[in-house]
């Protein structure tokens, strides 16, 4: 089976991620675990390429690593948010700088 050079796989996942395009991630996803049955033993790979192509491929994977981090991040600010707007968490303020349950509903705290 004939697979896109991984540089090209891993710049279109960062991307599909920072636009998040969950369609094309799916796709991406696929690839990859074609990719890892051929490097399977057994599999159909040619390890001397897929040598070359994961060095070819170190700063596109470098970058992903940090959109994924980005993402990661985004993702606990939302959440974060949505627990604020339910009611569930406050801001314990600048002294202690972090998120903390509510205590009470009353604003005394």
């Amino acid at each position: 089976m004939d697979h896109p050079e991984l540089k090209q796989l891993v710049g279109e996942a960062s991307h599909a991620l920072a636009r998040l395009d969950t369609r094309r991630l799916e796709e991406l996803a696929l690839c990859c675990q074609a990719l890892n049955r051929d490097l399977a033993p057994g599999g159909s790979a040619d390890l001397a390429d897929i040598a070359r192509q994961t060095g070819e491929a170190a700063e596109e994977m470098a970058v992903f690593a940090r959109v994924m981090e980005a993402t990661r991040a985004n993702l606990g600010v939302m959440r974060r948010l949505q627990e604020l707007r339910a009611g569930r968490f406050e801001y314990s303020g600048e002294q202690n700088r972090h998120w903390t349950g509510a205590e009470s509903g009353n604003g005394n705290n």
